[in-house]
């Protein structure tokens, strides 16, 4: 493949972005806060083998790193579940088959020339090495020329080490990998997540949208209906939420989704449709754990908005049992409601 094939790839990968431009022109749309919310971040995390303790590391220019634009407090928001479906990539042989970027091997003098300058990128800290990505994830990156693909490898986990404390800067580092590897299922997954959590809802929703036509699946529905939310679109929310692919869910992904829809439904005042789209089996109040506190508090919040208080009062008390590692603020409410009954 010749390196003018290779400068390619991220131009033919950038058209599915194009396909949802209107999508991004709508980018301004609604953030109004919304606490039916769950915390999301790709499922796969930075390797457990790597020690990264025994390297020496320097944190003094971390501050300096993180130039880019803070978009400052965020509230918790409803992420739903997901799961990394990226289709595995096959390695390559010999160096002439080599691809992506960094590394590639030009031919006929010009290639370097007409390959298109990628924007500034973030800085990759030092101790922040490849093989801290997950291994499965990494052989995705296979196919791509080993500098690029310890590059691409880097910037993912720097983004989702950053994913809470600084979003944006997170942000930049799966743009950057987007940018280097964009025909690759699982990068483009990240950066629709990453993309959520700055609440850049029109990009997440299009990185998202590519990554489902690459590599399948349905585990990605409860985050992208949750961006039409952001986009100020909840009908389109409540349309994914009633497709096939929303029936064969099961489980906490099931139920992510069913607090999103139930989000929109309130988004549309239609309370009483929301307390309902959120009643199924696994609305037990002797369950715990996160995603049951979450679940709780959603319909706590439904039943309080369509009148029903003493319900939803003792629905906020079932999420405050719940919530064994305090992720939401169900025993405030729940004490809130109580001072408003006395």
């Amino acid at each position: 493949m010749s390196a003018d094939d290779t400068a390619g790839d991220t131009d033919r990968a950038s058209s599915d972005d194009r396909a949802d431009s209107t999508d991004r022109d709508e980018s301004a749309a609604d953030t109004s806060d919304r606490e039916d919310s769950a915390p999301l971040e790709p499922s796969w995390t930075r390797s457990d083998s790597a020690d990264r303790e025994d390297r020496p590391r320097d944190d003094s220019d971390r501050g300096e790193r993180r130039g880019f634009a803070d978009r400052g407090d965020r509230d918790d928001r409803s992420r739903g579940g997901y799961e990394s479906g990226g289709a595995r990539s096959g390695g390559f042989g010999g160096d002439d088959r080599r691809r992506g970027g960094e590394g590639a091997r030009a031919t006929g003098g010009r290639g370097d020339e007409r390959r298109a300058a990628r924007p500034e990128e973030p800085d990759l800290p030092e101790d922040v090495v490849a093989s801290d990505l997950d291994p499965a994830v990494r052989r995705d990156l296979l196919s791509l020329d080993k500098n690029n693909a310890d590059s691409v490898a880097r910037h993912m986990v720097m983004a989702v080490e950053l994913l809470e404390d600084d979003p944006r800067l997170a942000l930049a580092h799966a743009r950057a990998a987007r940018q280097r590897a964009g025909r690759i299922a699982v990068v483009r997954e990240t950066a629709g997540v990453v993309a959520y959590h700055a609440e850049e809802w029109a990009e997440a929703l299009s990185e998202l949208r590519t990554a489902r036509r690459m590599s399948g699946g349905s585990g990605l529905l409860a985050v992208m209906a949750d961006c039409e939310r952001g986009l100020g679109r909840p009908e389109r929310a409540i349309e994914l939420g009633r497709s096939e692919e929303a029936q064969a869910l099961t489980g906490d992904e099931a139920a992510e989704l069913r607090m999103v829809v139930a989000g929109a439904r309130m988004d549309l005042g239609q309370f009483d449709q929301a307390v309902v789209t959120l009643q199924a089996c696994d609305l037990d109040p002797a369950r715990t754990g996160s995603a049951a506190a979450r679940l709780f508090y959603a319909y706590a919040d439904a039943l309080v908005a369509a009148g029903r208080t003493d319900e939803g009062l003792q629905w906020f008390l079932n999420a405050a049992a719940a919530d064994l590692d305090d992720e939401t603020d169900a025993e405030d409410r729940a004490t809130e409601l109580t001072g408003d009954a006395q």
